[in-house]
């Protein structure tokens, strides 16, 4: 019994280096996110527009094309940034925002395939975010660091709970190419997920784990997700 104590102690220890080592690349992403909360919505629509047409000119080059009748890359890539600036009170996204590409036969089977990763990607982006929500709760002395270093690894450990908990995204970014070789489709795409609802999902999939752990922490995550 001993000996578990002490690894148990020794886990809780590694956590909380872990969130030390980590507390100034979160300090600094804050900030910047602090930064573009105040920005004017003229001078933040300037930055994406930049930013946008640079990416833009990268894949048209890279010979990614869109399809006809959809909005131009630049638009599509300019509604993408837009979103992704966007912050709420407590600096979380208000969209979570992934990428994926992939090959196919067809344009339709490649698009499937590339959804089906960003969705993926997504589950790992919402993890990212609510790991960082943990990092704050202890950073404000919110939350004790044992606790959260078993919310963090249950977090950690449920990426396709997570992804099974997605629900209908949004279609930011849609591009392909034609594979020289063979003839094949390549599919880019970018999609985003209301913050609201990546909570939610996190929290779902969170609980059921912590449930099976038989750790008592359901408030303690409520109030990380900020519920």
């Amino acid at each position: 019994m001993k000996k578990l104590m002490m690894v148990a102690m020794a886990l809780i220890v590694a956590c909380s280096v872990s969130f030390a080592n980590e507390a100034s690349d979160f300090k600094e992403v804050r900030k910047q996110r602090q930064e573009i909360r105040k920005m004017t919505k003229k001078d933040l629509n300037e930055r994406c527009t930049k930013a946008a047409r640079k990416e833009a000119k990268v894949l048209k080059k890279a010979g990614w094309i869109v399809s006809p009748g959809t909005l131009p890359l630049e638009k599509q890539l300019d509604r993408s940034y837009n979103m992704e600036m966007e912050y709420d009170e407590n600096l979380f996204p208000k969209y979570i925002m992934a990428n994926a590409q992939s090959i196919g036969e067809n344009y339709d089977a490649a698009k499937t395939s590339a959804l089906s990763l960003a969705v993926t990607n997504l589950a790992g982006q919402i993890q990212t975010e609510v790991t960082a929500l943990v990092e704050n709760t202890v950073a404000n002395k919110q939350l004790e660091a044992n606790e959260a270093a078993s919310i963090a690894e249950t977090v950690m450990s449920s990426k396709n709970l997570i992804s099974q908990s997605i629900g209908r995204t949004i279609t930011v970014v849609e591009c392909y190419r034609e594979v020289k070789k063979n003839g094949n489709k390549e599919v880019l795409v970018r999609i985003a997920y209301n913050g609201e609802m990546a909570k939610q999902a996190a929290k779902k999939a969170v609980r059921e784990e912590l449930e099976k752990k038989g750790a008592n922490l359901h408030e303690q995550l409520d109030k990380v997700l900020g519920f």
